[in-house]
């Protein structure tokens, strides 16, 4: 089997089954954290979830480190020890997308002065309806594109005096990566199924067990 990062993105079996297979799992992540209609703040975990499965699915558990502190700032997982972080956005926007979560403004002004890509960002848009992408973003191309349009145009601060929530990535610099002739991308058709699916069935199933 080969190994590399590009078979994901190259591999024409990999590309079909990605294709078709995401946008139903993400459609099961939506279903199960749904509350009154209305999808929760958790989908984003589940999405996480799905993801390092289909690394860990397509590379191996010894090639995919999974298990990462939470507070560990940006990485979500390791691929062949080197750190990818997950981004996920709902729309056609690029807008809105944290390169970390923060509520204290002394840690974002720290963090725009110091930054310095070093993950690389697995990023996913979903159009429901419409053709979204997935792709893979190297660290290298971020550095790149920071030093070139520089830290105010490539980082998006909070209003001083709000609650920052986070720092985002502008979307003018995520546009820019994302359309890269280096980023590897598949273009997904995003179209919902009919699915039977009841988040609590599993649940009631444990109950049910002695």
């Amino acid at each position: 089997m080969n190994l590399s990062i590009y078979t994901l993105f190259k591999d024409e079996e990999t590309v079909t089954k990605i294709q078709k297979k995401l946008p139903f799992l993400f459609q099961l992540a939506e279903i199960e954290s749904q509350r009154a209609g209305k999808t929760g703040m958790e989908v984003g975990s589940l999405r996480e979830r799905i993801l390092v499965s289909l690394f860990l699915y397509r590379f191996g558990e010894k090639n995919v480190l999974s298990e990462v502190p939470i507070a560990t700032p940006e990485v979500d997982f390791f691929l062949f020890d080197k750190p990818i972080s997950i981004k996920t956005k709902s729309n056609k926007s690029f807008s809105g997308v944290k390169l970390i979560w923060t509520v204290d403004y002394q840690k974002v002004e720290k963090f725009q002065n110091s930054y310095n890509p070093s993950c690389a960002i697995l990023f996913t848009q979903i159009i429901w309806g419409d053709t979204g992408i997935f792709c893979y973003i190297f660290p290298e191309t971020q550095k790149n594109l920071l030093k070139k349009i520089g830290k105010d145009a490539y980082i998006k601060k909070p209003i001083r005096g709000t609650n920052p929530r986070g720092v985002e990535i502008s979307s003018q610099a995520l546009k820019i990566l994302v359309n890269h002739t280096q980023t590897l991308k598949i273009d997904i058709e995003w179209k919902k199924t009919t699915i039977d699916f009841n988040p609590y069935d599993k649940w009631i199933d444990y109950w049910k067990k002695d």
